[in-house]
């Protein structure tokens, strides 16, 4: 029975791991075909600005532009 996962992002990608860890929950949960949320508040908001670079993922936004197209929703 599917789920909704609902995660909250408020730190810089550049700053934690907190956005890797946010990208492989969501990946994780989508691929299991559960429903999932982003909330982007704060620093988090700068994970979808044009090349910004997270630790452990080369570009924040081009790995949240794929987890979109998997059926990530975000709200910022």
């Amino acid at each position: 029975m599917p789920k909704t996962v609902t995660l909250y992002l408020s730190t810089s990608p550049y700053s934690y791991e907190n956005t890797l860890t946010s990208s492989r929950i969501a990946e994780s949960a989508l691929s299991k075909g559960h429903t999932v949320n982003l909330i982007a508040s704060a620093d988090g908001v700068y994970c979808f600005l044009t090349k910004q670079k997270a630790k452990g993922i080369l570009n924040a936004e081009e790995e949240f532009a794929r987890l979109i197209q998997k059926g990530l929703k975000v709200y910022l």
